[in-house]
């Protein structure tokens, strides 16, 4: 019986934002089927990205913690490098670090503007970079959008927007630079994802938010990590062999539905 997932031990995975959430379960989703992992996780986070090894390794998996800062060339060009220092290869990158703030556009100054934008779509190009300059044979690339820019729009959040829409377009270009060398690279635009992000009633729906957005999806509930991080499995495995410069929406069939 044809099984997707055995060619996939032993092989190696960095994915940003690995301390919580969506990062977390995808780092345990890829360490199920035998794919080592290098955790990353931003200094100043409050989650433990210990954790997420513990979870790695309980799977079955192995995994190694790196600091890295995706606003820094260096740190992202160190992070990838940490993969071949450990084991030898790099075959996936999940490029899934990002932050989300409420600005107005009457107060999205230039600042606000370009630190946005410098974590969720240039911090998202530098992994991707660093990751593909290392790939020795064929890879898979994996950029986190958002039903926010990818699909919808959302007032008061026009810098994430404008981030999250930009995945989209850096995502394809590459499928189309990176076939020849058998690289892959498909975004995945997720939509209401219970998260420590999305719980965030200041500058997210919050559990309030979350509770009348479940109302709303024809699946009944908001999505979880897990519902994403077994998307991205799928999307490093050879089930997904012939699927490039594609962008998977993953949202209980809320955009399809027509509104009340």
């Amino acid at each position: 019986m044809f099984n997707p997932y055995e060619n996939l031990e032993n092989k190696v995975a960095i994915v940003t934002g690995g301390a919580s959430g969506i990062g977390r379960h995808t780092a345990v989703a890829l360490a199920e089927v035998g794919i080592r992992v290098v955790i990353g996780t931003f200094p100043g986070d409050p989650h433990d990205p210990k954790e997420t090894l513990r979870q790695v390794e309980e799977a079955g998996g192995k995994g190694v913690i790196q600091d890295v800062d995706v606003r820094s060339s260096n740190d992202v060009e160190a992070f990838a490098e940490r993969a071949l220092t450990e084991w030898g290869r790099l075959d996936f990158a999940v490029a899934n670090a990002g932050i989300l703030r409420k600005n107005a556009i009457a107060e999205l100054d230039d600042e606000a503007w370009s630190g946005m934008l410098e974590v969720d779509l240039t911090g998202v190009m530098r992994t991707l970079r660093a990751a593909s300059t290392r790939m020795a044979g064929p890879g898979s690339l994996i950029s986190m959008s958002s039903i926010v820019g990818g699909v919808y729009g959302w007032a008061d959040h026009a810098h994430y927007s404008a981030a999250k829409a930009g995945v989209l377009g850096l995502s394809r270009a590459l499928a189309l630079e990176l076939a020849p060398r058998g690289i892959r690279s498909n975004a995945i635009i997720p939509g209401v994802i219970e998260t420590p992000q999305s719980i965030d009633p200041v500058n997210s729906l919050g559990p309030d938010g979350l509770a009348a957005a479940a109302e709303k999806i024809p699946w009944g509930r908001v999505g979880t990590p897990t519902d994403i991080a077994t998307i991205i499995r799928f999307l490093v495995s050879d089930e997904s062999r012939y699927l490039t410069g594609q962008a998977l929406v993953v949202d209980g069939g809320l955009t399809v539905k027509m509104q009340d």
